[in-house]
């Protein structure tokens, strides 16, 4: 079996695509990958994808005619013929001969958690096929690179990706770790699109800058407060910058306390930490998976 853990982006959102350095965390969960290789001469791949051991995708496919001959759902099955084939245009260890391979994911937590489904993948099919894992995730999904570091090193990590790739491995456990939780917001945001609004934006060095400058902080803080008025200060320094009202001021204007999101603005984890009556807050909102840190990091 291969494992990749899933990740949570705690700084440094989008600006991390123009080189910010950012804070990513690994999640306890992520995604298992198994296979089995048959040396028939048939050259297909009979790809079984469960979520949380629950059958999703199944389909089989030709790959070197490059066709889908079954597939339960299609537009996922279109996106995994090409990123097989991507696979092994790059590999020189598999899918190179007429061997057929059983292959079975099982994702851990929730499709629409947003903590790594595709990353994970990534990262599961580089170790098998032994492929340069950011090149098949440029190639297929593009972005920063960042979760598919946070899945190779299986560490808390600060990433840059210009002018070129860094990756540290660092430890993140101050005593206010305790403090914090994370709570979904009930739906998987598209990244892509918030994305396509960050690109459209003109950047400069001043605010790459800025946004580094946070993330090294972060790891400096040593109170609940200083960590906390740093997460304010990030997510108004973003909010302005996008032209986009924080999860805060759209969801919990009256939250006594820090909200940060987590990614892609609009959907997936935020941020904050624990107050009197806080579980009841937030489901009064709607709002009622969270998790504390020690359960999710």
């Amino acid at each position: 079996m291969i494992f990749s853990h899933g990740k949570l982006l705690l700084t440094s959102e989008y600006v991390v695509l123009d080189g910010a350095l950012a804070l990513a965390l690994p999640t306890k969960w992520g995604q298992e990958f198994f296979v089995a290789e048959h040396f028939d001469g048939k050259s297909l791949i009979h790809w079984s994808a469960n979520h949380q051991e629950k059958p999703w995708l199944q389909l089989i496919i030709d790959y070197q005619t490059k066709t889908i001959i079954s597939s339960n759902i299609p537009e996922a099955a279109e996106f995994i013929l090409k990123v097989l084939l991507t696979v092994k245009a790059l590999s020189n260890l598999h899918l190179q001969e007429n061997s057929s391979y059983s292959i079975t994911t099982n994702l851990q937590f929730p499709a629409n958690f947003g903590l790594g489904s595709s990353s994970t993948l990534m990262n599961n099919l580089a170790q098998w096929a032994d492929v340069d894992a950011f090149e098949l995730n440029e190639t297929c999904l593009g972005g920063s690179g960042y979760d598919i570091a946070v899945a190779q090193q299986q560490s808390a990590i600060l990433y840059q990706n210009q002018p070129d790739r860094m990756i540290q491995k660092v430890t993140f456990n101050p005593d206010y770790t305790k403090d914090l939780i994370f709570i979904h917001l009930n739906q998987k945001q598209n990244s892509r699109e918030g994305i396509q609004l960050y690109r459209s934006k003109q950047k400069s060095s001043e605010l790459i800058g800025g946004f580094s400058q946070i993330t090294r902080q972060v790891l400096e803080a040593e109170t609940l407060a200083d960590f906390s008025e740093l997460m304010e200060v990030h997510e108004s320094k973003l909010s302005k910058f996008l032209g986009i009202e924080t999860v805060k001021e759209k969801h919990f204007e009256n939250c006594p306390v820090f909200v940060k999101s987590l990614g892609a603005w609009g959907g997936d984890f935020v941020m904050s930490t624990k107050f009197n009556g806080f579980e009841d807050y937030f489901k009064e909102k709607g709002f009622s998976v969270i998790f504390d840190y020690q359960n999710l990091i």
